[in-house]
């Protein structure tokens, strides 16, 4: 794969995890902007947290300005990141794991 700007949102999970899992969020979100990419953080759109349908809406809302979706370590335990991630693969978009993103770009 050529490193192309990408349009990302980051998924993984929040919910029953410390501080919301914000900070692995946002460490990851300025790696890939660092790397040039465009980079849709559901802990910026949320940063009170708040009530996980309303957060949820937001966060599907701003799924669909992307093109990529790169998930966090155990996004599968979450139930918002898997709903994000069914989104995403019904609708074709590039699915990939972030940490892998960062490393193919290194290279």
């Amino acid at each position: 794969m050529t490193a192309r700007h990408r349009i990302i949102y980051l998924s993984g999970p929040m919910t029953g995890m410390p501080e919301l899992n914000f900070p692995a969020f946002h460490a990851m979100t300025a790696q890939l902007r660092a790397a040039g990419h465009t980079v849709t953080n559901p802990a910026e759109l949320n940063p009170d947290g708040g009530c996980w349908n309303e957060c949820m809406r937001r966060d599907i809302a701003a799924l669909m300005e992307c093109d990529t979706i790169a998930k966090l370590p155990g996004w599968h335990t979450s139930k918002g990141a898997r709903l994000e991630l069914h989104i995403a693969e019904r609708l074709g978009m590039a699915i990939v794991n972030a940490h892998d993103l960062i490393s193919k770009e290194a290279v």
